[in-house]
């Protein structure tokens, strides 16, 4: 069927969403904006779906959310006895009406589907599953892309995104199935009569806030340190959820940002709602004319990530980015566990390979074993739940990525901003209390390990022709390679598809005991070092630098030298 007939066929059968039949009204007889929404169907991969809101087959809407659902309800009757699934949903432009849809797909195929009263985060969707029992869970979240954007995340059994296997399952079921004949739906309100839908009790919201206070380390130490916050939820999930957990540990000056503290899926004071970005904090940072914060805290929309901005020595706020809050976390941890004699036998942090170096440091300096994995929180949850089955669980201390992702604790399998808000605040209260900043504290980091300068550059890549070139620039460095950048000597050269580390000097490759994902690595000498790969939720490429030096500005020209040769190198 050609790109013509598809549109004809939604215009005569996607009768149920008024706004899908405007829309397709709208472009009638624009040839791009058709073939921009029917040139392909949105990719279902260990992610879920995630693209533009809208008509046609490459768009999220409740027609290949329905098909998404089908095809998980197929394969999970074909592997389990009354299957469960919890669902979940966000803050975003049709978020409800997706999970609910959801719910009404599962209902009739037989699948139990618990779904909230309300929008909640992530973690506590990946927390459910597990506490309920379900074999599988459905986020309704585009995470922090902007307000056009939404997606449906799937989890296993074990509460972390679907593996690889578990991902081919559910797409070989969708692949068969015509998204306007073959979807079975009861009504939301059968389906609650029934039995087959029903609301999670607010059992399992208390089980997982008191599940993340066990996370504490220095109980107390919020009252006593008179920390001055002011937190964000981005017009998401975390606003009453990470309220809570900072009442629970004693935050007592708190103020939110009013324009972004209620839900809002158009996010109309950060269209980029992501904690990476300064954009996110000129809200906070305005406030900061009338309330002396100390830190300045911000989760995106489903709240599984989360960023900071701290006031230093001169009144000036300073984001930090998730390498250094990662690196003061696992040393804050290690540190004060290690003082109150609650270091586990065989302490292990994990972190993503395009993650910082310093961890490694600080992992080391304190006995604290490394894991490696791939970028991807499930691996991260794939792994601590391994721990769990050999009864190691208490060896964790912390995951983390690079991208403001952070888990204390193994309530959830996903990355978790609750938890992480908690430990933040702890850790910023607890230096307080010593006279010292979070800044202080990275600076001191800087000054026992060396500077680690880390940059990440995000190019966009929008529709076919962008999803061409990403393919094309990949193609080419894998070809030709990069013998150096910045005018630094490219030591070792890694392929993450062909899962080979190897010597530029001698030639000689060793395995990478990892998983294939299109990743490719370049350490170049002195412990510098960059890293390519597109996103695998997104349509963009990215590349991460690392400049590692004795000064700041010596870092600073390198990372600039390292983004300019590679933007020449792929002609941009």
């Amino acid at each position: 069927m050609n790109i013509h007939e598809m549109y004809k066929l939604w215009c005569e059968n996607a009768k149920e969403d008024n706004d899908l039949i405007e829309e397709l009204k709208a472009v009638a007889g624009n040839e791009a904006e058709i073939n921009d929404r029917f040139y392909k169907s949105l990719e279902f991969g260990t992610a879920g779906l995630r693209g533009v809101l809208g008509a046609g087959t490459n768009r999220m809407n409740i027609y290949t959310v329905g098909q998404a659902t089908q095809g998980l309800a197929a394969s999970l009757l074909k592997q389990y006895e009354n299957p469960s699934v919890a669902i979940a949903y966000d803050s975003r432009i049709k978020s409800e009406v997706f999970a609910k849809r959801a719910a009404m797909v599962l209902a009739a195929n037989g699948v139990k589907a618990y779904i909230f009263k309300e929008l909640v985060p992530t973690p506590v969707l990946s927390f459910a599953v597990r506490y309920l029992g379900c074999k599988s869970g459905i986020v309704i979240t585009a995470s922090h892309n902007p307000s056009k954007y939404n997606g449906f995340k799937c989890y296993d059994p074990d509460g972390y995104q679907m593996t690889d296997e578990s991902a081919a399952k559910t797409l070989a079921e969708i692949q068969s199935i015509d998204m306007f004949k073959d979807i079975k739906t009861v009504s939301f309100e059968q389906g609650l009569q029934e039995g087959s839908i029903e609301y999670c009790a607010d059992e399992v919201m208390e089980a997982f806030l008191s599940a993340v206070q066990t996370q504490c380390v220095n109980k107390g130490i919020c009252e006593k340190s008179n920390l001055n916050l002011i937190y964000s939820p981005l017009n998401g999930t975390g606003n009453k959820p990470v309220r809570e957990i900072l009442k629970r540990i004693g935050i007592q000056n708190i103020k939110v940002v009013p324009e972004q503290e209620l839900p809002d899926g158009n996010f109309p004071t950060c269209p980029y709602p992501n904690p990476e970005i300064r954009q996110v904090f000129e809200k906070a940072l305005e406030m900061t004319k009338e309330f002396d914060a100390d830190l300045i805290l911000a989760t995106d929309p489903d709240c599984d990530r989360v960023g900071i901005a701290v006031k230093d020595r001169d009144g000036q706020y300073q984001l930090m980015s998730g390498n250094e809050v990662g690196a003061m976390l696992l040393d804050y941890l290690l540190t004060q566990r290690k003082a109150q004699g609650t270091m586990p036998p065989e302490p292990i942090a994990v972190k993503s390979f395009v993650t910082t170096n310093i961890a490694n440091k600080v992992a080391a300096k304190h006995g604290c074993k490394i894991k490696e994995v791939l970028t991807g929180f499930k691996y991260i949850g794939e792994f601590v739940t391994d721990l769990e089955k050999e009864g190691k669980e208490n060896n964790f201390i912390l995951g983390f990525e690079e991208s403001y992702g952070y888990l204390s604790g193994t309530h959830a399998r996903d990355k978790d901003a609750v938890v992480a808000s908690m430990l933040i605040c702890e850790m910023a209260a607890f230096y307080k209390s010593k006279g010292k900043s979070l800044i202080d504290v990275m600076q001191a980091l800087y000054e026992e390990f060396g500077i680690y300068k880390h940059t990440v550059i995000s190019l966009q890549f929008e529709g076919a022709e962008g999803m061409q070139k990403m393919q094309n620039i990949m193609a080419q460095l894998r070809s030709e390679g990069i013998t150096s950048l910045a005018g630094l000597k490219v030591e070792y050269f890694s392929d993450y598809k062909t899962l080979k580390r190897t010597c530029l000097a001698s030639g000689e490759s060793e395995d990478i005991l990892l998983p294939t994902t299109n990743a490719l690595v370049f350490e170049l000498e002195k412990d510098n070092l960059f890293i390519i790969r597109p996103s695998g939720t997104e349509p963009k490429i990215k590349a991460y630098m690392t400049a590692c030096t004795e000064s700041e500005a010596e870092a600073e020209a390198i990372t600039q030298k390292m983004e300019q040769d590679f933007r020449t190198l792929i002609g941009e």
